[in-house]
């Protein structure tokens, strides 16, 4: 099944149009025309070749949101005309304890999950390619139902990673109300983090290098802002943090937060930087049974709890939508986090 997409040809060239392979649908696959598609950091990593293993042609995007055109005869939890979408993986061995648990981000199988794009494909073909494209195949399984308003899709779009990215650990370590919660960094990552930690009940202070955007931390929802250059500002909350989401992607000192975290405080990293962070100061862990944790995505099922939950409350991602022959622009500006916060492709651009 060939379809419109665009894709690197190799780390150096410039995103351009081309025409991909998509496997044939089997029985328990779905076809579906997309609409939008949210671009993450990683989309840029991934295309330019900062990762290893990367296969070209690279087609990324995993922040899916479009209209099912078709389902086999399997299918059960979709049928045609739904409005759906699809995240970071699109396969799994779903017979490793993991998997089993509704955790497929942590699958153990022999490949591990299969990534929506630069994963390895089924139906022969070399590797997945993502959403920037006008169709994808997918097994129903990591198929998920969005029940947000139509005027609200685009925005939908980056809950599919920034969205359950911060969901899932916010929701491990039990954010709720009564707890002090720390999110750091306001950009794609952190302004989701901001609004979910607000929506579910937690107090939610805000950490940032810039002053300028504290009234936009306030405005997302954060009850408190902290300029974490100011050590006197981050003293006054030593010790009083149940927990703080690092939602960084760049080398900084975690010491600053661990100090800031009450007995038994876990600091949680979801942002994953180009260097290494300084080695954390163990005396502040082992005098308040503190933890440094790390958490990926989200599985299917949590996902879908958390697309559901935002579709109850209005929640959705602030976004820029651009033109798909823009994205190479987009990246740039990427790189000098010129965005507020997550930029959206509309697909029917690519035509």
């Amino acid at each position: 099944m060939q379809t419109k997409a665009y894709a690197a040809a190799t780390a150096k060239a410039p995103l351009a149009p081309i025409t991909i392979e998509r496997r044939d649908p089997g029985p328990k696959d779905i076809v579906m025309d997309i609409l939008y598609c949210g671009v993450c950091h990683s989309d840029l990593h991934t295309a330019r070749g900062e990762w290893p293993g990367i296969l070209y042609p690279c087609v990324p995007g995993h922040e899916i949101v479009g209209r099912i055109t078709a389902v086999g005869k399997d299918v059960t939890k979709f049928k045609d005309g739904d409005v759906a979408a699809v995240g970071c993986m699109v396969d799994s061995c779903r017979t490793c304890n993991p998997c089993e648990h509704d955790l497929e981000q942590y699958c153990t199988g022999p490949h591990g999950f299969t990534g929506t794009y630069n994963g390895a494909a089924k139906g022969g073909l070399p590797n997945t390619f993502g959403g920037y494209s006008k169709r994808i195949v997918v097994d129903e399984h990591f198929v998920l139902r969005v029940n947000h308003k139509a005027e609200q899709l685009a925005a939908t779009a980056p809950l599919l990673c920034a969205g359950i990215t911060t969901w899932s650990p916010l929701k491990h370590w039990n954010v709720g109300p009564g707890k002090k919660v720390g999110i750091v960094g306001i950009g794609g990552l952190g302004h989701m983090g901001v609004k979910l930690a607000h929506a579910l009940g937690a107090h939610v202070v805000a950490f940032t290098t810039s002053a300028s955007k504290k009234q936009a931390a306030l405005d997302l929802g954060a009850d408190e802002v902290v300029i974490s250059k100011d050590a006197d500002e981050m003293a006054k909350h030593a010790g009083s943090f149940d927990f703080i989401l690092d939602t960084v992607a760049a080398s900084h000192n975690l010491d600053a937060f661990t100090t800031l975290l009450k007995l038994d405080g876990a600091l949680t990293l979801v942002g994953v930087p180009e260097h290494p962070h300084p080695s954390p100061s163990v005396f502040p862990l082992i005098f308040g049974r503190k933890s440094i944790a790390g958490s990926l995505i989200g599985g299917i099922a949590e996902t879908q709890e958390m697309l559901d939950f935002c579709a109850e409350r209005g929640i959705t991602s602030d976004i820029e939508m651009i033109a798909m022959k823009d994205i190479d622009h987009a990246y740039d500006r990427l790189l000098k986090s010129d965005v507020k916060y997550r930029f959206v492709i509309d697909m029917a651009t690519l035509d």
